[in-house]
């Protein structure tokens, strides 16, 4: 089946281009999605009409999936695990985990679209890359940091100030008591 591609597409090619797909991709998929038309004649002038319009349309969505890796990149993303001995990560960071992290920084983007090879199973700092759009590409920074390093040491110092002023209460009540003896 022969087709005219309506918009830019990874796997088959760019807009305005004639393709040869089998039928049931063609009548099942991209017809009906608005990404491609038959190539009769009829439509190939009519698409020449409208190509104007719909690579505007294009180079609308390619301007803002480049202000979305410029937002990206400003963003970096920190994630807390829990970790055993020697660092070892319980579980992994996958690709759900950095868009929650995304989405509580603020940037809302479709978790398919981060390419993650395989999962993150170890500390330290990442370089991910997310595809956007068939020509631009962002770059997240992900930090992978111990959960609750920094919280620990300040709960601690609390708890062995009390400790502390506790000991120092009951040593003040017993030399009260001790003089309140010595008066009466």
């Amino acid at each position: 089946m022969k087709l005219i591609l309506r918009a830019d597409i990874d796997a088959l090619g760019r807009l305005g281009d004639i393709v040869t797909v089998k039928a049931g991709y063609g009548r099942n998929y991209l017809i009906p999605q608005g990404l491609a038309k038959p190539a009769t004649t009829a439509n190939l002038k009519a698409f020449e009409l409208e190509r104007r319009k719909l690579q505007e349309q294009a180079d609308s969505l390619r301007t803002q999936a480049e202000g979305m890796a410029a937002k990206i990149a400003a963003t970096p993303i920190s994630i807390e695990v829990r970790v055993g001995e020697g660092d070892k990560l319980y579980g992994s960071v996958t690709t759900a985990h950095i868009g929650d992290a995304m989405e509580a920084a603020g940037v809302i983007l479709d978790r398919r679209k981060i390419l993650l090879p395989e999962p993150i199973r170890a500390l330290g700092e990442y370089k991910i890359e997310i595809k956007l759009h068939p020509d631009v590409n962002g770059e997240l920074t992900l930090s992978v940091l111990r959960h609750g390093v920094i919280i620990e040491d300040e709960v601690a110092k609390p708890v062995e100030e009390k400790a502390v002023a506790a000991e120092e209460s009951v040593a003040d009540d017993a030399e009260s008591e001790k003089a309140e003896e010595t008066q009466a």
